[in-house]
């Protein structure tokens, strides 16, 4: 390659290889930024939880997008899963010592948010009312 820039199989050397369609790491980000992977995994921040009890903490949540949810994340090593055999099983999750690792940007991702919210939201309503 010219320039000397060699291209791995992750993409080329300049950190650059997130923006490329085959980044491992796009699908990742898709799991930890999905509409529910956020949510999950700042409830499960604060301690391990049933599967009814994410459900009933995470307003809006289908039973159905809870279960694709998790599986992702734990497929991707984030959450783990114990199952107790009783009748009905009780699920129990947790964040693995890798999706610990999230809690933090996630939750100074949120505190921004938090913080910011008001303003936002203030620059929205001027905009749409430039914009009717």
């Amino acid at each position: 390659m010219a320039g000397g820039n060699q291209v791995t199989e992750w993409g080329p050397p300049d950190g650059s290889e997130v923006f490329h369609s085959n980044c491992p790491a796009r699908q990742v980000l898709d799991h930890v930024t999905s509409r529910w992977g956020v949510w999950v995994l700042i409830a499960l921040r604060e301690k391990a939880l049933r599967f009814f009890e994410l459900r009933e903490r995470i307003e809006g949540i289908s039973e159905k997008m809870l279960s694709q949810t998790l599986r992702n994340l734990v497929r991707d090593g984030l959450v783990w899963r114990e199952v107790e055999p009783t009748v009905p099983p009780k699920v129990t999750y947790g964040l693995t010592p890798l999706g610990e690792g999230t809690g933090e940007p996630l939750a100074a991702m949120f505190e921004w948010i938090r913080d910011n919210a008001h303003q936002i939201q203030q620059t929205r309503a001027e905009f749409d009312g430039r914009n009717d």
